[in-house]
């Protein structure tokens, strides 16, 4: 065997062998490793919206959570100055309801010192009558000398 034709069958055989390769292997490789590639780049852009959505939606969350405070700050002060309106009211109310109990009171212990004088004065002319007819040793007609007891009740 001659070696140069040897080495140009081998030649031949490699170089058809590259083609073979660059035109149906490589070509499936390549594809393959751009379609890898791809995903790979979709992945990591991916990742880096996410984390940006990540700020973003901690960041709201931040904002919503120091607005909700506020409200419920806003609120416990609203509800504070009607707790303080209602206990001043509440005062207020029990303060007439003393005044008009105090009032109500005093009317009826008006009227009951009005009743004991009426019953003093009829227990004055009774005894004035009585005094009277010791010192006159003599009957004196109640009914004969009515205006005159009455008259006597009503200057003491």
């Amino acid at each position: 065997m001659n070696i140069n034709l040897t080495l140009i069958g081998q030649s031949i055989t490699f170089l058809a062998f590259v083609w073979f390769c660059k035109a149906f292997v490589w070509t499936a490789i390549r594809n393959a490793m751009d379609e890898r590639e791809a995903q790979i780049a979709d992945g990591l852009e991916a990742a880096d919206r996410a984390g940006k959505d990540l700020e973003l939606a901690q960041e709201k969350a931040t904002q919503q959570l120091r607005e909700a405070k506020q409200e419920a700050a806003a609120i416990i002060d609203a509800a504070n100055k009607r707790a303080n309106q209602i206990v001043d009211e509440a005062k207020t109310a029990a303060h007439e309801e003393g005044d008009r109990i105090k009032a109500a009171a005093k009317a009826e212990i008006d009227q009951e010192v009005n009743r004991a004088k009426e019953a003093l004065r009829s227990q004055v002319a009774g005894l004035a009558l009585a005094g009277a007819e010791q010192v006159l040793e003599a009957s004196i007609d109640e009914g004969a000398h009515k205006a005159l007891v009455e008259k006597l009740a009503a200057g003491l």
